[in-house]
């Protein structure tokens, strides 16, 4: 049974749970910057919570294909507040979204529990920073940059390729002194695949279980649905539930997505299903 351990908290990896996602960035490509303004975000995060919604994931800095970066300070500026006033009011889980040593190092100190990172600890100091956190951390392939990842993105073998990269950074994590059971992995849908690419890997996506670590999947609102069903990010509930359920009853661990309500309810009859599969 996986479990992940952050301070003095556990959580129990043994089906599926739901992360929700709050981007308090002017520039997200799926909610247009609704949650920038504290009060608002607070009551998006109210709303998750009472829905039943395992882990936040606070992002203040856009990773869309073709997104620009954004400084340190501006970053900061956009998460601290809202993780100290979740933490203040309430002990669920908070992800932050972040490649930022100085956004881990700060966002872990006003609260929050894990570090999702889409560069998976490669920028300057992220690593080391990690490691003297000591919470968990989820490793997320992209091929490129997000100014540039869906310009021609190709592998040789789209499996081994991304299962490589994260053996790497699995091992220099266990190097740098980051405890094995706390490193979540995410085969990173949208971020240098092309369409097909991404079908393929949730098609496959039992594979990355060899890799024997929790498994992140996030397709919500993503391009890969929105193209297929040539509708608008917020158009497309249907083709992220869809998704949602494919990635439950491969074993995804969590799930990451805008409609937290509507995935949980999913969830929920995937695990129901879990149940009678090898009777």
């Amino acid at each position: 049974m996986m479990i992940l351990k952050s301070r003095t908290k556990k959580l129990n990896l043994e089906y599926s749970r739901v992360m929700g996602i709050l981007n308090v960035t002017p520039d997200s490509f799926s909610d247009g910057g609704r949650y920038r303004i504290l009060e608002t975000a607070f009551k998006k995060a109210q709303a998750m919570i009472d829905a039943g919604v395992h882990i936040i994931d606070i992002g203040g800095e856009s990773t869309r294909p073709g997104a620009q970066e954004v400084t340190v300070d501006e970053e900061l500026s956009r998460v601290i507040p809202i993780i100290s006033e979740i933490r203040q009011r309430s002990d669920v889980w908070i992800s932050i979204d972040t490649s930022k040593a100085e956004v881990m190092k700060q966002a872990v100190e006003a609260g929050a529990d894990i570090i999702n990172d889409v560069r998976a600890l490669q920028e300057p100091n992220a690593l080391t920073t990690a490691a003297e956190l000591q919470v968990p951390v989820c490793l997320m392939h992209m091929q490129g940059a997000p100014t540039t990842m869906q310009r021609n993105p190709s592998y040789d073998d789209l499996f081994d390729d991304i299962s490589a990269f994260l053996v790497e950074r699995i091992k220099q994590c266990e190097q740098q002194g980051l405890t094995r059971e706390n490193i979540i992995l995410d085969p990173g849908f949208g971020f240098g695949k092309t369409l097909e690419q991404n079908y393929q890997l949730l098609a496959r996506f039992e594979y990355f279980h060899q890799l024997g670590l929790p498994l992140l999947a996030g397709m919500s609102r993503k391009s890969m649905i929105f193209n297929l069903l040539d509708k608008k990010p917020t158009e497309i509930l249907a083709g992220s539930l869809a998704c949602a359920t494919i990635a439950a009853m491969k074993g995804a661990q969590i799930i990451r997505v805008h409609d937290v309500e509507d995935t949980i309810e999913v969830v929920k009859v995937c695990k129901m299903t879990q149940q009678f599969q090898c009777q």
